[in-house]
């Protein structure tokens, strides 16, 4: 790896798609957040959905319950819980930087980060790792509870070689989370290109691989023009509109700064419109098809997470400024799934007769068997 300072490289590429971070197979109804990961194993008894509630301009809303959220697990209904001082709970950050393609150009831009970065995990105990990469992950500074190390870190982080691979990147900051104490929420930041250039990890590994953990990520991606760009799959989005006023209409009545991409709106189509037999399959299709055509955006979606683009130091600040004020005010949701059978599953969570708010929150989570 070339990136301009020495840092510590440790991790082989492709490993992180069958690791699994193991919980007990009977957990007490009263479990909290801290407790648990949402990697689980048959027999598990709770699974924990953070989610973020706003209005359709981005403020976020505190006064809901329980019962003003449905929850389907493969297109069967749960009842949830709501749990309380999810947001006291300490926290474990990593800081992925592009340094390598396009992403040697925006160095300047990402030092938006540094003050920013006591905002992100607030008043709790905190520790935070950054990566920086280009053709390959390295760590540039192992986790910390000093953030000025951090800061320093990614100030001192020079330009790469002229690949991004952005999803091995993103594999090798999961692993790094999973060996931290599972009392700690579990945050991936990244500031990078919107396309992959050069990983070794396969899409489908790399889907796992983020609903193999708690772990929410955060992307703020600037718009990548390289010819290799261009969309790499036949997926399941399209850029035809569907009928007036239906799930697949373009028309959007929000804020237009706010507005889903494509890939982000056929998705939440199909986890809405889907047979329940056949759900968890093709969100997992639809899941590896859009990783393709923008990789920030899909792994947010998928984790619960929130995505930002962004084309200069400005537009940097105003996305993280929003996102302090998001993360500590997200709701802690918890239930009992009917049927947690092996392999990937999709959910789907809704508000109950709240037309103009909107919800956030992860879409899979991966259940592992007994063998």
């Amino acid at each position: 790896m070339k990136l301009g300072l020495a840092i510590w490289a440790f991790w082989a590429l492709g490993g992180v798609g069958t690791s699994v971070a193991q919980v007990p197979a009977s957990v007490p109804a009263d479990a909290t957040a801290q407790d648990q990961t949402t990697t689980l194993r048959v027999g598990t008894s709770i699974v924990l959905v953070p989610a973020l509630v706003t209005t359709k301009n981005g403020q976020p809303v505190f006064t809901l319950t329980a019962d003003d959220f449905g929850l389907w697990d493969d297109g069967v209904q749960q009842k949830l819980r709501l749990e309380e001082d999810a947001d006291k709970q300490p926290v474990a950050l990593v800081i992925v930087v592009e340094a390598g393609g396009e992403g040697a150009t925006h160095l300047d831009d990402y030092a938006a980060i540094g003050p920013m970065i006591d905002q992100l995990v607030g008043s709790v105990e905190h520790t935070v790792a950054v990566v920086g990469f280009d053709s390959e992950a390295a760590l540039v500074q192992p986790f910390t509870s000093d953030l000025n190390k951090a800061e320093q870190a990614v100030y001192g982080i020079g330009p790469g070689d002229g690949k991004a691979a952005m999803v091995d990147a993103l594999g090798f900051s999961v692993d790094l989370l999973k060996k931290q104490p599972p009392k700690y929420r579990r945050m991936i930041l990244t500031l990078t290109e919107t396309h992959d250039h050069g990983s070794h990890l396969k899409v489908a590994d790399a889907v796992r691989a983020v609903s193999d953990t708690n772990t929410a990520i955060y992307s703020f991606a600037f718009s990548s023009t390289k010819a290799d760009a261009k969309e790499e799959a036949n997926g399941f989005s399209s850029s035809e509109p569907g009928p007036a006023h239906g799930c697949f209409s373009r028309e959007w009545t929000g804020d237009p700064t706010r507005q889903p991409s494509v890939a982000s709106q056929d998705y939440d189509c199909l986890a809405e419109l889907a047979p329940p037999l056949r759900l968890a399959r093709i969100a997992f299709i639809a899941a590896t098809g859009a990783l393709k055509k923008n990789v920030p955006e899909t792994v947010a979606h998928l984790t619960g997470g929130e995505y930002y683009s962004f084309s200069n130091r400005k537009t940097l600040e105003k996305g993280l400024q929003e996102l302090a004020n998001h993360i500590p005010n997200r709701y802690m949701l918890s239930f009992h799934p009917q049927n947690p059978h092996p392999g990937f599953h999709s959910v789907v969570l809704q508000l109950k007769d709240r037309p103009n708010l909107k919800v956030a929150a992860w879409t899979s989570y991966w259940v592992e068997g007994t063998d």
